[in-house]
């Protein structure tokens, strides 16, 4: 079974699907008929029938050429350009009639026609399973650049400051922190946990860490008034518009925006964020978390410290 980014890249692989399927069962009906090898039969009342030379059935049929599909110029409010579906969609394109349908490769697990398979804003954002670990340092003033807060018996980091060890390391907001140079920190409050970090050694500071999980990415597709269909208000999910892409994808009201394409915009002024989603490509990854969670997150932080001091780098690969 296929996984897609978005509802978009899954329906316009079905389409290639039908269309690709359409055409190889147009061909196998015009296919040139099989004859027998033996002689044909003498009837006496009859003429004898008459059968095509060895060049006649050789020769090739022409095969009708039809589509399904009109276009997909402007397929559910989207611009596909030839030169976007020829880049990122070859399946659509009607083969010639005598160029076998290649099948997809076995273990395929994602699908994106639209997307495309190596989308920087997808790979950025991506939410990785299991546990990772990270090593970092203090800076010259003993900082790491980091802030937690505890959430239903764990510790989540809550501000990553820019140009920060933690933020070099690859720290980000939502991250749950499991352990410190081998402390398990379950149960631990915030001033537990910060105490702590100050007491650590300025170098080989270890933490083991779960990639963001009250977090979730959703990828769409602007359509051609170059919009993806939601409303934000300091970066909180307020309104879905109808028939467009995030209600396609399941955008949820009461979410605050975390991140887009990967980078974070926590703190950001709404139309930063605006430009954000503006200035980047037609396929567009949000991160988000509920909002009751994020607040929680956030509490009694300087809104000034947020909005200043917060890491809002793009993610190396």
């Amino acid at each position: 079974m296929s996984l897609y980014p978005s509802l978009e890249d899954m329906k316009v692989d079905q389409m290639a699907k039908a269309q690709v399927q359409a055409n190889a069962q147009a061909a196998a009906i015009q296919a040139p008929p099989q004859y027998p090898t033996q002689a044909a039969p003498q009837y006496p009342t009859q003429a004898a029938p008459q059968y095509p030379t060895q060049a006649q059935a050789q020769a090739p049929m022409p095969v009708a050429q039809f589509s399904l599909y009109p276009s997909l110029t402007d397929y559910m409010g989207l611009s596909l350009t030839p030169e976007e579906v020829r880049a990122n969609m070859p399946q659509v394109l009607e083969p010639p009639p005598s160029q076998a349908v290649v099948p997809r490769p076995p273990g395929t697990v994602v699908a994106a026609p639209i997307t495309g398979s190596n989308n920087m804003g997808v790979m950025r954002s991506e939410i990785k399973q299991g546990v990772r670990q990270l090593v970092c340092c203090k800076d010259a003033s003993g900082k790491i650049g980091l802030r937690v807060r505890h959430v239903n018996k764990g510790v989540f980091v809550a501000f990553v400051h820019k140009d920060s060890p933690a933020a070099l390391a690859g720290l980000r907001f939502g991250d749950q922190i499991l352990q410190i140079n081998d402390e398990v920190v379950a149960g631990w409050e915030m001033d537990k946990t910060m105490k702590y970090l100050k007491k650590c050694p300025p170098n080989g500071i270890v933490f083991a860490v779960r990639d963001r999980p009250f977090e979730r990415t959703i990828t769409m597709q602007k359509d051609s008034s170059n919009h993806i269909g939601f409303v934000f208000k300091n970066g909180k999910i307020t309104a879905i518009a109808k028939d467009t892409s995030a209600a396609r994808n399941g955008v949820l009201i009461e979410h605050q925006l975390i991140e887009v394409n990967g980078q974070n915009v926590v703190g950001l002024k709404d139309k930063e964020i605006a430009e954000i989603i503006g200035a980047g490509s037609q396929t567009v990854t949000i991160t988000i978390m509920p909002s009751y969670v994020y607040n929680h997150i956030v509490k009694n932080m300087s809104d000034s410290l947020v909005k200043k001091m917060m890491d809002h780098s793009i993610p190396d690969l």
